[in-house]
């Protein structure tokens, strides 16, 4: 388990995948906002949360977790870290919190475990997010996390009938270790 000050993340279960799977995947507005993949009607026996056993060596790697609420100790989303490149070492994060929980500063403590678990475990040199333009939320917690803004990918996601923009943020882990960089403005 990997413990932030308010959230930990720990190995899914069976008993989170009904939950995540009712309150991630079948919000179907805030779902295509947060998957590339096209959504479609899934049973929970088909969830992208199913519990899955580690991949065979040499087949892509994801770190998925389940996010809880230190203090009650309720299910509070998921956490991934995805599209791992172990050649070079990187990878891509991901997080979806239950409505119930949002708006309270998780994402901004999921975001720090992540990284620190990425970065300082893993040994990766980066870490990237994608988040829809007008997903100022989650830009901000990235931004607070250590993320600098690179770039925006035009209409780069087709979400509900329309492409949007997204913005690509990412962390070095040189730049962890040099306060100056932590704090640099996003550009």
């Amino acid at each position: 388990m990997l413990n932030g000050d308010t959230v930990a993340l720990r190995a899914r279960l069976e008993a989170d995948v009904a939950v995540l799977h009712a309150e991630l995947y079948e919000d179907v507005p805030t779902r295509v906002r947060a998957d590339q993949r096209a959504w479609m009607p899934l049973g929970v026996v088909s969830s992208p949360y199913a519990v899955k056993d580690r991949p065979a060596a040499g087949s892509e790697f994801a770190a998925e977790f389940s996010v809880v609420e230190r203090a009650t100790g309720d299910l509070a989303g998921e956490a991934v870290l995805w599209g791992m490149d172990r050649h070079n070492r990187s990878a891509h994060v991901g997080l979806a919190l239950r409505r119930a929980f949002r708006g309270r500063g998780l994402s901004l403590e999921v975001l720090r475990v992540l990284t620190k678990y990425g970065l300082d475990i893993l040994g990766l040199n980066r870490l990237q997010l994608e988040a829809t333009a007008d997903n100022a939320a989650m830009l901000a917690a990235a931004s607070r996390a250590g993320y600098r803004r690179e770039g925006v990918l035009r209409q780069s996601a087709w979400v509900d009938g329309a492409f949007v923009d997204e913005v690509v943020m990412s962390v070095l882990a040189a730049e962890r270790s040099r306060p100056e960089l932590r704090t640099a403005p996003s550009a």
